[in-house]
């Protein structure tokens, strides 16, 4: 019985492995899909202030700009801090 035993264990702990993977797979998806919903969120702000400065802005945007910092605030409440990259040069904040 001694060999069951051990292939028994052995399948307890790939298992276990296996499950840790998984969480550790889900986890990097979800920083993923966050990462992406911030980023479309400033590039929206980005947008709207570009619109702003160049006379070019929709009647609401000064509307739409509090909406989407707003977004972003629940975002960094949810997620942290944001990594603010210049887009010139890729360097982090």
């Amino acid at each position: 019985m001694g060999l069951v035993d051990r292939v028994k264990a052995q399948a307890t702990q790939i298992a276990d492995k296996a499950q840790q993977a998984g969480q550790v797979g889900q986890a990097k998806v979800a920083e993923i899909q966050g990462k992406r919903k911030a980023d479309a969120l400033l590039a929206e702000l980005g947008g709207l202030v570009y619109g702003e400065r160049t006379g070019r802005a929709p009647a609401d945007a000064e509307a739409r700009v509090a909406t989407v910092i707003a977004q972003l605030q629940a975002h960094e409440a949810e997620h942290g801090a944001l990594q603010l990259d210049s887009a010139g040069d890729g360097a982090g904040a």
